[in-house]
């Protein structure tokens, strides 16, 4: 690892010994850092960060040999709209909550950065879901690794959406919102709304509708390699859609369609770490006194 890119947010008063040894080490092993723009902003009052180089929020032609997401699963979520599809690998450190997808302990630092430099870990590649409208939203990065989410907008009144599969009638939803999340999104906001969890290699999307009115209305689980378009009613003027946590307010009569990103995502699985056990411990399996 000669050069890596750093993102995050304001780094917490707990977490602060942490990170600053995280920058020790990278030192210490004469890698060249460049931090993003956000980050130096958010930090630069508590963290010593002139010698670094800024970039500015998009690595674009950046040369990384990989990134760096300290924070939550929502600082990875942005942080995978800096690496676009550019393939540079993420290593996800752990310094908020959950954690599905920073696996990273921020109290192990030392000895996962140990893991990655020696390469022990492999790349998992993960799916996006795109959104393709007439409207320019979203700066172009029109992609989520998680969800993309149709809901209803400062009223009490559900939205109706008609739901087609490659140009098939499917069906319409009667709820205050139905979202489309990735494998990868199943542990997110669709397992809230009774979705099923979906290992990250199988090649499906997952159609969650939110508190739908018809009881009988159950998530469904399709292939990814469709396109699903889907049509609005709603007693508003405007209902909200979202990729992971960027959002946008667009018309009802707006027609949406979705599908599979032409590219993907990597990100580092260290050696000794996996994705069941990720399950097991942030779901609380086998918490059963007969295991």
């Amino acid at each position: 690892m000669q050069k890596i890119a750093i993102h995050g947010r304001q780094v917490t008063s707990d977490s602060l010994s942490h990170i600053e040894s995280l920058f020790s080490y990278l030192d210490a092993h004469s890698v060249e850092v460049i931090i993003s723009n956000s980050f130096n902003k958010a930090n630069e009052s508590q963290l010593d960060l002139t010698k670094y180089s800024i970039y500015s929020d998009a690595l674009g032609q950046e040369d990384a040999d990989c990134i760096f997401s300290l924070g939550g699963d929502g600082t990875l979520l942005d942080t995978i709209t800096h690496v676009g599809d550019t393939l540079i690998p993420i290593l996800g450190i752990n310094t908020g909550r959950l954690g599905f997808l920073t696996t990273t302990a921020e109290n192990s630092i030392s000895e996962s950065l140990d893991l990655l430099f020696t390469k022990q870990f492999r790349l998992e590649d993960r799916s996006l879901i795109q959104l393709e409208t007439s409207l320019d939203l979203f700066d172009e990065k029109n992609f989520a690794l998680n969800e993309f989410a149709i809901l209803r907008k400062e009223t009490s009144s559900m939205i109706v959406v008609k739901c087609y599969l490659n140009n098939e009638y499917l069906n319409t939803y009667w709820a205050d919102g139905l979202m489309v999340s990735t494998p990868t999104g199943s542990t997110g906001y669709s397992l809230s709304c009774g979705g099923p969890v979906v290992l990250p290699q199988t090649k499906n999307f997952i159609i969650t509708p939110v508190s739908p009115h018809n009881l009988n209305v159950r998530p469904l689980v399709i292939p990814d390699d469709g396109e699903l378009t889907f049509k609005m009613e709603s007693r508003e003027t405007s209902v909200l859609i979202s990729l992971d946590s960027r959002s946008a307010t667009v018309p009802h009569d707006l027609e949406i369609k979705v599908k599979k990103a032409d590219f993907n995502i990597q990100l580092i699985r260290l050696k000794g770490s996996s994705f069941l056990d990720t399950l097991r411990n942030k779901l609380g399996w086998g918490y059963d006194k007969r295991n």
